[in-house]
């Protein structure tokens, strides 16, 4: 159809160019745009390529054993410890050469994964570090200049998801897990250790896992059928998810030749034979067949999705409220305009909101201060009823003392007098101790009437009268 269509419009042209008398030249030799893909091919080689995966699994599962046997390689990565109290993801990036075409690798392992008691967020760590990658990318990306030629690209290609052989299904932790990342990352199920159960244990738990993965709407990577070269293989491979998997650098003698393989009491299971693991079918689809399809996945699919959204939260959109085409410019502007609206909105919001405060403050401090002024009067009402109550209480002692003092007077009066009186009376009894016989008996008889006069003086007075010493 496209060639009768080139036809048609050649012979117009040719007709149209006769009509106007210009001469056309016909193209002798070889042009060379065929070479354009051998140019992409070594413009590519000389870049390089990078391939980031991560592993996703409990401690101790076989992870860091089968990266080194997928690429044939000892990566030298020191085992984990099962007393982590956190899940944080540790990356190494290797140079890897094959031929003449460079790989830089990044293997992000997951450190103390199903290792904690409470594994509720196990899977925000990983979930937190793939969206953090794809934050860089976009920053990268929406800079005035820009390099993404020479940008280490960091997001991840692949999740190579391990699952424990238990011949039963999936753990709860693996399909949140895997729920919360099918749609930030390629994600391929393997099942690691394989050789721990037999093979019809093997068969009826990919076919549990296959169902719970579906049931609980997980969606995993499948292998592209698009291309007709791949498409039969894919296809095939599809049907083999997840791959049972066993990884060894170990070489083992079988017959007369060396072979990767794990080497048991009973026997010996090679890595590279298929009728003992998957080992082969998940090298040849991960390395050999569908890496730039993984690569494609992760900037098509997954890092759109996130730039998309992240850029509908900035209030960024493609068509405006009447579904007409908006420019960025016009995105930008109106995005401006909403966003001064909104400012001078909270700007007129506050300053209401500090009036009212100032408002409802001043009414507070009036409140107070009636409360301080009812108070004042009250203590200054009751210091005038104190001190009116102390002058009166002053005044009444002042009359007790001037009444104490008139009684003092008149006592010491009477005392004076009394001594006076019993003066004379001694007087009187010298004169009679001339007189033998006598002296004792008047002297006796006289004091005791002067004590008996005076007493009866102080009783009426209502006074105690004063002790004399006797001569």
């Amino acid at each position: 159809m496209a060639t009768k269509t080139y036809k048609s419009s050649q012979v117009s042209d040719d007709e149209q160019r006769k009509k106007e008398k210009i001469r056309s030249l016909s193209m002798s030799g070889h042009v060379g745009f065929e070479s354009l893909p051998d140019q992409l091919v070594n413009r590519s080689i000389q870049q390089g390529f990078c391939f980031n995966i991560l592993c996703v699994g409990e401690t101790g599962i076989g992870k860091s054993t089968l990266i080194d046997t997928l690429f044939n390689t000892n990566f030298e990565d020191h085992e984990s410890s099962h007393f982590y109290p956190h899940v944080r993801l540790k990356g190494q990036t290797y140079e890897l050469q094959e031929s003449n075409v460079r790989l830089k690798l990044t293997i992000v392992n997951t450190v103390g994964f199903g290792d904690q008691i409470n594994k509720d967020k196990s899977y925000q760590p990983i979930v937190d570090y793939i969206d953090a990658q794809f934050e860089a990318y976009l920053q990268e990306e929406l800079k005035i200049k820009r390099s993404l030629f020479n940008y280490h690209d960091s997001r991840i290609h692949v999740c190579l998801y391990f699952i424990s052989p238990t011949g039963h299904s999936l753990k709860t932790l693996d399909l949140l897990t895997m729920k919360s990342l099918d749609s930030k990352v390629n994600i391929i199920p393997v099942i690691a250790k394989a050789d721990a159960i037999s093979k019809t244990e093997l068969q009826r738990f990919k076919i549990k896992l296959m169902s719970e993965l579906v049931s609980n709407g997980v969606q995993i990577y499948q292998f592209p059928t698009d291309d007709e070269t791949i498409a039969k293989i894919n296809a095939s491979m599809n049907g083999h998810l997840p791959f049972a998997v066993v990884g060894s650098m170990d070489e083992v003698k079988v017959g007369n030749k060396m072979v990767k393989a794990r080497q048991y009491p009973w026997g010996v299971v090679q890595v590279e034979n298929e009728n003992h693991c998957d080992f082969v079918k998940l090298r040849e689809m991960l390395i050999c067949t569908n890496m730039e399809d993984l690569r494609e996945q992760t900037h098509t699919r997954h890092y759109e999705l996130y730039r998309r959204c992240k850029l509908e939260e900035m209030g960024f959109t493609d068509v405006g409220p009447e579904n007409k085409p908006l420019s960025l410019q016009e995105t930008y502007e109106a995005k401006r305009h909403e966003f001064y609206g909104e400012r001078q909105r909270k700007e007129e919001e506050m300053k209401q909101m500090f009036v009212q405060r100032v408002k409802e403050k001043e009414a507070t401090l009036k409140e107070a201060e009636r409360e301080l002024q009812a108070k004042f009067e009250h203590l200054k009402r009751v210091h005038h009823e104190e001190r009116m109550k102390l002058e009166e209480k002053r005044r009444l002692l002042e009359e007790e003392i001037i009444s104490f003092s008139k009684k003092k007077a008149t006592s010491e009066i009477h005392m004076n007098q009394a001594y006076m009186a019993a003066g004379g009376h001694l007087k009187k009894d010298k004169d009679r101790k001339k007189e033998p016989g006598c002296r004792f008996e008047l002297l006796c008889f006289d004091v005791r009437a002067c004590e008996t006069s005076a007493g009866r003086k102080d009783a009426e007075e209502g006074r105690e009268g004063p002790k004399t010493g006797r001569p």
